[in-house]
């Protein structure tokens, strides 16, 4: 599923595409695609049409992009979710779900969703900040993170820091991916308990946090396959990067020891044996 720096990636190309511009047609190609959006494809569309994209923006994995009407369109990506900019006479991709005319006749954005996890709604009055996601935790890349509160809250959790880094009210954008790099880089197995980290520990993972998500979004994210590509269609290349996720029975790139691979909540987690010891 795609985490902050995918995210991210598509904010910043979409931004340049669509901001400015007004709404004239929009097309539910699949209602599944709008589940979320409760009165249904109908009102969707009509709610939207004559409305200008003021802006796009991001919280953790999700987008919004705030209208002239004070509402926005909220959207989030799921597992296979694409928002693509195309000119009008492209072929409609296979698994074409909404498709966003505008009055210029200039190129549409479409959202394209294989698996259908993904989804878009309109958010009454939540230009500023949707009401729908006002309770997901601001990322660490955001200037507003406060990293007192977040070490704070952290160690009141008394979970194990992978579970705290993948909890989207304590702090958003963290997915498997990243989450498993961080702890690589801050030499912490993730079954570590939260409250014996000292504050010099949280600062130091949190840290490394930052520096991977941005790492990340330098490279356009993380692609491995065909279903994450940003606004133009390409792929992301920190795959190439990773030094422990997916790794697992290659040298850890600090020490030589073979990464192990570990299941963690339906999915599996990627550490090396000997920077990472399992707590005792």
């Amino acid at each position: 599923m795609p985490e902050l720096p995918e995210v991210e990636t598509v904010r910043t190309g979409l931004t340049p595409w669509v901001v400015g511009r007004r709404l004239h047609t929009v097309e539910v190609r699949h209602p599944r695609a709008i589940r979320r959006h409760v009165p249904g494809a109908t009102h969707f569309a009509d709610v939207l049409a004559g409305r200008t994209i003021t802006d796009v923006r991001r919280r953790g994995k999700y987008l919004w992009l705030p209208l002239d009407s004070g509402d926005a369109i909220i959207g989030h990506l799921g597992m296979s979710g694409q928002l693509l900019i195309q000119p009008g006479e492209a072929p409609d991709e296979t698994h074409l779900r909404v498709r966003f005319g505008f009055d210029d006749d200039g190129p549409e954005l479409r959202f394209i969703d294989q698996r259908t996890f993904g989804g878009l709604s309109v958010s009454s009055g939540g230009a500023e900040l949707p009401s729908e996601i006002a309770h997901i935790a601001r990322d660490p890349l955001d200037p507003l993170f406060d990293d007192r509160e977040f070490a704070a809250r952290l160690r009141r959790r008394r979970t194990e820091i992978k579970r705290a880094l993948l909890d989207q009210s304590l702090i958003s954008g963290v997915g498997n991916i990243y989450a498993d790099e961080a702890l690589w880089r801050a030499k912490l197995h993730g079954a570590r308990p939260t409250d014996a980290l000292t504050g010099p520990a949280v600062a130091r993972l949190l840290g490394h946090v930052r520096d991977v998500l941005s790492a990340a979004i330098k490279e356009g994210g993380t692609s491995f396959d065909a279903l994450y590509v940003n606004v133009n269609g390409e792929s992301g290349y920190f795959d190439r990067a990773l030094n422990v996720y997916g790794q697992e029975g290659l040298p850890c790139a600090r020490c030589g020891t073979a990464v192990r691979r570990e299941s963690f909540m339906n999915r599996s987690s990627f550490s090396c044996p000997r920077c990472q010891p399992r707590p005792r």
